[in-house]
């Protein structure tokens, strides 16, 4: 069955002809696309393909230059979020927009406030309804809960539960999986099939194929903001996907060329972080990488990977334990110092602590490492122009214009500049969080291009993931973290996927082991 003959009754949303274009790129060129109602609409392409733009422009965040926008049969046009939600539209956006410092009730309720007339907000029926959205989120959160105290997995839950209050008829899901754990994907994809029961048009943005196949009804791809592909998705497998997507079958990254490995550069001891609820949130980890190899660290959602690279960066001024660069013990405890002794970390959450929002992308590359050019009282700035310019193009950088705001780039884009930053300091050990969080199969291959090449340029990587086929093609050697303790270390060629898999379900209880 193709996606034509479907009936036109089930279209709830049409974009006929949509075009967007910012300050001379086009995002999005003569987009034409259908929103069925009860179904799973599914929307892929590369960074930079569009598909952010895109749905902006249905949730009333961004306006199209051309083209029209069809709701039940009807011509409309948002002026602003507040607009697309009255007309029952809801997005639940990749980069969270909550406010760390208010509870998970007066987000979810934020600028929808309960009131009782006069008597201002009905704190105690924010908290009711919010409990009960949370329950079916299955969530084990409390309404009353400060939103900072939440991990960032739960964090993402809290934001699917605002949109689910706006019983909204078109919800759009950009990423909404990229930070939750397994058992937190269950819940959500188990929530999806409630609101599709109930006729609500779900719109999915995902850079995760398997989930795509399985949760997804009808598929859109987009390049270079133009659909290349419409299909029923039982219809089609993976492969079809990759291929519209990137024009050829998937990149692959495993590994190609050995290199040698050269002696010890960074080592770990008995690294411990309590916490603050009682118990450690890294227990005793020791382990140590040698200069041109990669170290994946693998592990579930809170198995500790983030606080063990936050521990070593010297963000925690209560953490214990030593570590050593180059063989000499690090006595420093501040993260700038830390830095200066080589090493530097790619944060998880790329946009809150990886980039400085309001800085050009050549102002936020050179962020890091401004000593470098720095001439007496002067920048330097045709060297540091030169420096931005190679970064540019040894990490492939999208960047039309270097003086662009780094938040005019794709989300792929934007890790790029917070990896190029880091290597700007000219670093001797790289720890990378989750380096490929929320980005499509091509920047993906790219990041993982330069990871191998770093290495084996000498650099010592360090990198943590949850998912497994990465772990598996990148890494040298692997650590097993589970509720932080180090569980095991393989080394690559004797891994299998069973293995580390049992690992990671250990670590209750038991002293973990070291990896040296």
């Amino acid at each position: 069955m193709s996606v034509s003959e479907i009936s036109k009754d089930d279209i709830i949303l049409r974009l006929e002809d949509v075009s967007k274009v910012y300050s001379g790129i086009v995002a999005v060129k003569r987009a034409n696309l259908e929103l069925r109602r009860g179904a799973v609409n599914v929307l892929v392409g590369e960074n930079g393909a569009g598909k952010s733009t895109l749905m902006k422009i249905i949730a009333g965040v961004e306006r199209p230059t051309l083209g029209k926008i069809i709701l039940d049969g009807e011509q409309v046009s948002f002026d602003s979020p507040a607009d697309a939600q009255a007309h029952g539209i809801g997005m639940i956006f990749q980069e969270l927009n909550l406010f760390a410092n208010m509870s998970v009730a007066e987000n979810i309720f934020a600028t929808r406030e309960i009131t009782r007339g006069l008597r201002g907000i009905d704190h105690k029926a924010q908290v009711e309804k919010a409990s009960a959205l949370l329950k079916r989120l299955d969530a084990g959160i409390n309404a009353e809960t400060m939103v900072e105290d939440l991990p960032i997995g739960q964090q993402q839950l809290v934001e699917i539960a605002k949109a689910m209050s706006l019983n909204a008829r078109i919800l759009i899901m950009d990423e909404p999986t990229s930070a939750l754990s397994a058992a937190e994907v269950e819940i959500l994809f188990k929530v999806i099939a409630e609101l599709k029961a109930h006729g609500v048009a779900i719109v999915y943005i995902s850079h995760r194929l398997e989930e795509l196949m399985r949760i997804g009804d009808y598929i859109t791809v987009l390049r270079d903001g133009q659909i290349t592909g419409q299909a029923v998705v039982r219809d089609i497998d993976t492969r079809w996907i990759v291929r519209s997507m990137i024009g050829s079958d998937a990149k692959d990254f495993a590994k190609s060329v050995d290199h040698a490995v050269g002696k010890e550069m960074f080592r770990a001891e008995d690294i411990s972080l309590p916490r603050p609820t009682g118990g450690l949130a890294v227990d005793h980890v020791s382990l140590s990488v040698k200069s041109g190899e990669i170290l994946g660290i693998y592990g579930l959602m809170g198995a500790g990977r983030s606080e063990f690279f936050e521990c070593v960066l010297g963000r925690h001024m209560h953490s214990t334990g030593k570590i050593f660069i180059d063989g000499e013990e690090i006595h420093a405890r501040d993260v700038t110092r830390r830095i200066r002794k080589g090493l530097a970390l790619i944060p998880e959450d790329r946009q809150r602590e990886g980039l400085v929002q309001v800085l050009s992308i050549a102002g936020n590359l050179s962020l890091a490492s401004l000593n470098r050019f720095a001439r007496f009282f002067h920048i330097n700035s045709t060297a540091e122009k030169d420096a931005i310019r190679d970064a540019i193009r040894e990490l492939s950088i999208k960047a039309p214009n270097p003086d662009f705001e780094v938040t005019s780039m794709s989300g792929g884009n934007q890790q790029k500049v917070v990896i190029g930053k880091a290597l700007m300091t000219n670093p001797k050990v790289l720890l990378m969080d989750e380096p490929s969080r929320g980005i499509d199969v091509g920047a993906k291959a790219d990041v993982f291009r330069t990871m191998r090449r770093l290495a084996a340029e000498g650099l010592a990587i360090l990198f943590s993931t949850s998912d497994l086929e990465e772990v598996m093609a990148l890494s040298d050697r692997i650590a097993v973290l589970s509720n932080g303790q180090l569980v095991d270390v393989f080394n690559r060629a004797e891994a299998t996927e069973d293995a580390i898999i049992a690992a990671s379900a250990k670590g209750h209880g038991h002293q973990g082991k070291r990896a040296s």
